[in-house]
């Protein structure tokens, strides 16, 4: 039995095979399409679920989180680890983090001797995805709770996030931008890139064309990178293409300590539509 299980949700956009080798636990979003109820990566694929979305009369949305799912991943979990730790998204982007804070709570009765620690990550989509794999990895070389707190916070602080959106029409259907926004990105035709820094997204570019977003993308790792080796995941909603093209252009430029490609999950996509493609990442080592 190692110290430290790692619980996330499918909002994290960990790969399959990664969360296979490493035993995390995965708590399925629910998702709302026309009436009918899917569990994010278990009743829908990335595939249906874009063709779900293409066709649905109202906007997909998510439901409020339960705590049942959590303490379900906690129960999993804890049959091989003595102590657990929860990533979630950050509480201001939904109620995901008050529910595996309530689950912890029973999981108090339920689970005797556990310790369960809730962590509110500052990233969101692949980056807490790659935040959660960092300590995953940590586990399995059976390292203190403490250490693998300390040591995920450290890199959480370091991640960034860059995505250029293909239409702002999903987002303004779910309420999250001015519908007037939408209606400037779909006259201009503009692919916004967007950051998250410290759970505070803000547009950081407004290119014309999916070709010179991918090069402002590529700008934007260099000057975060200075030179250091990466840690990236090469995420997209739909877009196969374009991402897999991103990842051979990274791989060329620059110096990988390791880079993957992932799927914006359902959850997510519900939000950003089809289309996106981005990048999540921190280096090697700290900045000077």
């Amino acid at each position: 039995m190692k110290n430290v299980g790692i619980v996330t949700d499918t909002t994290a956009c960990i790969p399959r095979e990664y969360v296979e080798k490493y035993n995390i636990s995965i708590v399925p979003v629910q998702l709302i399409i026309d009436n009918r109820t899917y569990r994010d990566g278990i009743d829908i694929t990335p595939d249906e679920f874009y063709a779900l979305l293409r066709q649905a009369k109202q906007t997909p949305t998510t439901s409020s989180s339960s705590p049942a799912p959590y303490l379900e991943a906690y129960q999993q979990a804890s049959r091989n680890a003595r102590s657990i730790i929860c990533f979630t998204e950050p509480a201001k982007f939904s109620a995901m983090f008050d529910a595996a804070k309530i689950a912890r709570e029973v999981a108090r009765n339920t689970l005797p001797g556990i310790t369960i620690e809730v962590i509110e990550c500052s990233t969101a989509a692949a980056g807490q995805g790659l935040v959660a794999l960092y300590a995953a990895r940590q586990a399995s070389e059976n390292k203190s709770l403490e250490d693998i707190i300390a040591k995920s916070s450290e890199i959480m602080s370091r991640v960034n996030i860059f995505a250029a959106l293909d239409t702002l029409r999903y987002l303004a259907r779910s309420g999250r931008v001015p519908q007037a926004a939408a209606m400037v990105n779909s006259v201009l035709k503009i692919k916004p890139i967007f950051t998250l820094n410290q759970a505070n997204p803000r547009t950081v570019a407004l290119p014309t064309t999916t070709r010179s977003a991918m090069k402002r993308i590529l700008k934007l790792i260099e000057k975060e990178a200075s030179g250091r080796k990466l840690h990236i995941a090469v995420m997209h909603a739909d877009a196969p293409e374009t991402a897999q093209e991103l990842q051979e252009q990274i791989t060329t430029q620059f110096q990988c300590e390791e880079i993957f490609l992932t799927e914006f999950t359902p959850v997510m996509g519900s939000h950003t539509g089809p289309g996106l493609f981005g990048v999540a990442f921190y280096t090697e080592s700290a900045p000077d």
